[in-house]
């Protein structure tokens, strides 16, 4: 893991009418850190993590990754946002699991995956086909590159949507609560994806639920409450000596 910062976020801001949902978030990510996002329903965690790839615009502060900042750019001294298609570019490195899937219902699991390489990257097919053969065998589903969608369990679904993620070479991947919406039997086949991706050295940012994932799998764990970052700290230490009080009152509340 690298000192250097891949993610940077400085004085980011967001609100949805009078509600402040973001109230001033700094937060730097390590190249080939594993950063888990923690917090109460609404504490901000799934805008900020939209955020980094500009799904979410922000109302003010900065984020950059791998020294580009997100969805503006320098003009005549000033920063002027961007149109949707050079964020589209500024996306290609980030990328984003969601709660849902996401898959194309009308694509197999082979054309999904290959579909960006081909239409973004101009990958020849061969080569993207090749890419995406070894990516389903890396998440266990070598015999599923013909099937629809709709004949995979959740946790299969989810899986190739890690694959299809990872066929753009993101150097930075985030998850958001990519668990939350599989049946409990089928959460620990994801995790394992991720926890192979995280022992091989991805940049990963994850907004989760699972506590035994981020005490095993995080370099460290930050615990958001109403916008703020309220805590940052190593999984031993944040889960066995957490300090601040509200910390505290989460951990108790999940256990």
């Amino acid at each position: 893991m690298s000192s250097e910062p891949i993610i940077k976020a400085v004085g980011v801001r967001k609100s949805f009418g009078p509600l402040e949902v973001l109230s001033g978030i700094d937060l730097e990510v390590s190249r080939g850190e594993v950063v888990c996002l923690l917090g109460a329903s609404g504490a901000g965690k799934s805008t900020f993590l939209r955020a980094i790839n500009r799904l979410e615009t922000i109302d003010d502060g900065q984020i950059w990754v791998e020294d580009q900042l997100i969805g503006y750019e320098p003009r005549g001294g000033h920063f002027r946002e961007m149109t949707p298609k050079q964020v589209a570019r500024q996306r290609v490195p980030i990328g984003m699991v969601f709660q849902r899937f996401n898959l194309f219902a009308h694509l197999t699991v082979m054309q999904n995956i290959i579909e960006a390489p081909r239409g973004v990257l101009g990958r020849p097919k061969a080569e993207a086909r090749q890419r995406a053969a070894e990516l389903l065998n890396s998440v266990g589903l070598s015999d599923k590159a013909g099937h629809y969608p709709a004949q995979l369990s959740g946790g299969q679904q989810q899986r190739v949507a890690i694959a299809r993620a990872l066929a753009m070479d993101p150097k930075v991947m985030l998850f958001d609560e990519p668990t939350s919406a599989l049946d409990p039997e089928l959460v620990g086949e994801v995790l394992k994806v991720m926890t192979d991706l995280a022992r091989g050295g991805m940049t990963m940012v994850v907004v989760t639920h699972e506590m035994g994932f981020a005490r095993q799998a995080a370099d460290r764990v930050v615990f958001m409450h109403q916008g703020t970052i309220v805590e940052s700290a190593p999984p031993e230490e944040f889960f066995d000596h957490p300090r601040h009080e509200r910390t505290k009152q989460f951990l108790r509340s999940i256990h």
